[in-house]
Parts: structure tokens; sequence; C-alpha cells
């Protein structure tokens, strides 16, 4: 397994145009590797959540290592189904009857949030093929933050165990989603909570789908646990086919944000570095989430040292985060790298100001840059239209 600290550290992103987020290929191979571990180990089948990550330029590579994807709107059915070259396990909310039969044609699986939603469809998701699943909801997660957290009572995701007296005519499947950026062990007890409420449906059913959140790609996730884990359900429960959709996991630490200083301030004893990027616009998370990305080169700042706080080019007053120190002194014209901005970040940008865009492009150590999409003035006016 390659270090990653070692591969970015000694990525020389000079020649990377500025603002662009970059993939490298080395990084992904990596988590792919992994990934494919679990596969073989539990038989449990693991399938790409689009909602983490629309790259459909990497799809080929992730067609190796998964065993499909997951959609959560018809736009991202219909990406699986144009470019992965498959029908999608597909979930949202709510289905509405403009969007159904489409929806339904790019689907081999459709989850349900809802009774009603599912009495609404059946008739059309059964004529047209599609297994059909309910979501459910465990009231229980170890999700800390509740802006993630979708397993409370009041949700509006998922079914309560109380509600659900019998299991409907035609529901082959059960699908529960609590975890987020999580470790095997809250999955051991989040899947705990699942059996005690719906394992009596268990033997009516021919899949559970564990949702997302699974962090197996990350350097301190314990692969081995999560397959013991699996292969433990697998035993007890042989005819049903498990499912795992993670999101970031396929992607996790597989890329960065490229960005350049253009100004240096200091206002009120206050330094800031201005960059040609946004947080509220490229980084929505850091300022959602909150968290505070890393930059390769920076470190948390030590009594005594230089702090910079780093500035977006919004106009929003809160675009900003702080503090970091440098190893060096930053100037103007300086190129950083944020890294970690390939999973979730790139699908939840904004065009808010109309501030240039982040380019999309593939770093290969053979083969060097090449620049996937470049967004201008066309794609800004397109939007607003």
């Amino acid at each position: 397994m390659i270090d990653k600290d070692v591969v970015l550290s000694n990525w020389d992103i000079s020649a990377i145009p500025s603002p662009c987020y970059v993939l490298h290929t080395s990084l992904l191979s990596a988590n792919m590797e992994l990934i494919d571990r679990v596969r073989r180990a539990t038989g449990a089948e693991i399938i790409v959540a689009l909602k983490a990550n629309a790259m459909w330029s990497i799809f080929p590579e992730l067609r190796k290592h998964s065993d499909g994807a997951t959609a959560s709107s018809l736009a991202e059915a219909r990406l699986v189904y144009e470019e992965y070259g498959q029908k999608t396990h597909t979930y949202a909310p709510v289905y509405t009857p403009e969007e159904i039969d489409e929806i339904l044609s790019y689907s081999s699986h459709i989850t349900f949030n809802s009774l009603a939603q599912y009495a609404r469809y059946r008739e059309k998701a059964h004529e047209a093929g599609v297994s059909c699943g309910l979501r459910v909801n465990p009231e229980y997660s170890t999700v800390e933050t509740a802006l993630y957290n979708p397993c409370d009572r009041g949700s509006r995701l998922g079914i309560l165990a109380e509600d659900l007296k019998e299991l409907p005519d035609g529901i082959e499947g059960l699908h529960f989603h609590a975890l987020c950026e999580s470790r095997p062990a809250d999955l051991r007890a989040t899947l705990a909570a699942v059996e005690e409420r719906f394992s009596r449906f268990f033997p009516q059913l021919k899949w559970l789908n564990m949702g997302g959140g699974h962090l197996m790609t990350h350097k301190d996730y314990d692969e081995n646990e999560l397959i013991a884990i699996l292969n433990d359900f697998q035993s007890r429960y042989p005819h049903l086919r498990v499912i795992l959709e993670p999101g970031s996991a396929f992607t996790w630490d597989t890329g960065c944000l490229v960005a350049t200083v253009e100004d240096k301030v200091c206002n009120g004893g206050v330094n800031t570095l201005m960059l040609n990027v946004s947080f509220a616009c490229h980084m929505p998370d850091c300022l959602e989430m909150p968290y505070k990305p890393t930059i390769v080169g920076a470190h948390e700042p030590m009594s005594g040292e230089k702090r910079w706080r780093i500035g977006g080019n919004s106009c929003l007053a809160g675009d900003y985060m702080g503090d970091w120190s440098f190893d060096r002194e930053p100037e103007v014209g300086d190129k950083l790298m944020f890294r970690d901005m390939i999973h979730y970040t790139m699908v939840k940008t904004t065009m808010f100001n109309g501030v240039t865009h982040p380019s999309i492009g593939i770093y290969d150590p053979a083969e060097g840059f090449r620049l996937v999409r470049r967004f201008g003035y066309e794609d800004f006016k397109g939007r607003m239209s």
C-alpha cells in the first residue's frame, strides 16, 4: 500500500492550472485495492454512491472495482446508465410523477422512503421489473453532527419499526443509512439496532442494503474488522444479498484543490492570504460541517509562529478559515494544495458570485496532467437562465 502523505508531499503541482480539482491516479488505485480486498473476502456487493463523486471520467476505473452504482435522483440514475453502463440502485427521499417512469427505466433496484410512496408507484415498479425495497430508520446512529444524522425519531428519512407492521407484498429488500465517515464499530452497533427492530422481516427478503458511510479507505480504518462483521452477518442470513454503498471511500484522499495566493492583507493584526478559490463556493463542507482542511506544506500554528487566515474570493463575509502556519513564508503567486477535495466537495460546489469555477483534471505519474473540464462564462450563464 502506498504512503499517501509521501505521494502528496512529493507531488509537483507547478504545471497544474489554478484553480483546479485534480485526482491523482496512484491514490485512487490504492483505494481500489482495498475495496477489492473487502469484496473478495466477504462476497458483499460494494457499489459507488454518486452523491459523493459524479466524476464520470473515472467511471471506467470505478466499474472495475465495484458491483455497480447507486443514485439519488433522475440525473444521477441517467448518468450511471449512460456512463457506467449499468442500471442503478436508486434511492431518493421522494419521487415525482413526472420523473418516476424515467427513473425506473434506469434502475435495477429502487428503495422507497415511505409506505405511501411505495403504494403510489409499486405497480409501475413491478411492471418495469425493478426490485423494490423500503428505507427503514433504526433509530440509532453514532453520527454526532446533526446535519448528517438521519436517525432521530422525527427524521423524514426512513420508516420506523413501529409503523412497519408487516412487509407489503412485492418488497424484496430493506435499506438503512445511518453512518457518515464511520468505523467498523459504528456499523456493528448500528447493525445490532437494525436486527433488533427489523430482523423479523429478513426471511421474506432477498437483499439488505447497509447504506454508505463505511470509510474503509481511511488510514485508521480496520478493514479486517469490517470483513469479520460482514462475514458473521452473512453466516446468520446466508440467503440475503448484502449491499454496501459507500461514497467517500472510493475517492477518499485521492486528490486536491490547487489554488493560488493572489494577495496578502493584514487588517487589525490578522494576516490573510487571499486566494482564487472560495470556501463558500468550492469547499462548502468546510463551512457546513464544519471542518478545517489540510493544506500541504502548512500546519497548526505553534506558539510564536506567524499565523495566516485563508480568505476566499467571494463577497460572503464569512468566506474564510484560519489559522495555519507555513513551512516557509507564503508569497503572491504561490500555489496551495488543499488535500482531500475530490469526494463530496466537487459535487456540492456553486457558482455564487460568478467567481471562476475550478477546472477538473487527472494526474497520472506516467502520463502527467490531463485537463478534463474547464468552466467559463457560458456555464454560469446557463445555470442562471
